[in-house]
């Protein structure tokens, strides 16, 4: 009797790529952080760099498409789905870390960081303690990916998240501590940060801006 090999499983040589897509430039007139509030949508210039990045995207082999349950993701994910003719499927892991600087602006200088009754959340950096722990954004954010790769193996699948959550992730894939400067993230608005992976190994992972730079430091971008 002959064994029928599970498609989802890679062999060894199989390659799979997942994309990590941070969504475009938002809609923030009052610049706060918005985190995961809702009704934050794409500004016009966000819904540009969506475009660019699914012309880019056009000539891959995207089999699966999946998003953050929040708007800019999903706006964001939608053009690149389209022109492969896929769903875009939602998964919370996928969602922007959690903050309880949510709703506030935290410019320096006349925000939030400047007044005394908020510094008691900023007392602990390595967690940290104003927001979602980062060890448990990486594992979350694994595991959208694992799912992705599964479903797209031998293929290309796109997760479009957040900044934090990608850039996250990424240290924690390169072994890096997780706790880190926010003005030195190499995770620009629409960039791409893709997982090549041989089988079930992590091989490289490759950064790109295809819908061209952005400050980090900006303030809900």
């Amino acid at each position: 009797m002959t064994e029928t090999r599970d498609s989802s499983v890679p062999s060894a040589d199989t390659e799979t790529i997942v994309h990590l897509l941070r969504h475009g430039e938002v809609h923030n007139p009052n610049g706060v952080l918005y985190g995961r509030l809702p009704g934050y949508r794409l500004s016009v210039h966000g819904q540009a760099q969506a475009r660019t990045v699914a012309a880019t995207l056009a000539d891959h082999d995207l089999r699966y498409v999946v998003a953050s349950p929040l708007q800019r993701a999903q706006e964001t994910a939608a053009p690149i789905a389209a022109a492969h003719e896929l769903a875009v499927h939602t998964d919370e892991n996928l969602i922007e870390a959690g903050n309880a600087f949510e709703g506030l602006r935290v410019a320096v200088g006349d925000g939030a960081l400047s007044r005394p009754r908020h510094w008691w959340k900023l007392r602990d950096p390595f967690t940290p303690s104003w927001g979602e722990p980062y060890l448990q954004i990486a594992h979350r954010m694994l595991a959208a990916v694992h799912k992705a790769r599964v479903e797209a193996v031998g293929h290309e699948a796109l997760c479009v998240s957040h900044q934090l959550p990608i850039w996250t992730l990424r240290r924690f894939l390169q072994g890096q501590r997780l706790w880190h400067d926010p003005r030195h993230r190499q995770c620009g608005l629409a960039s791409l940060t893709s997982l090549v992976y041989q089988g079930d190994q992590l091989i490289d992972i490759v950064y790109s801006e295809p819908a061209g730079s952005s400050d980090p430091r900006v303030t809900g971008a």
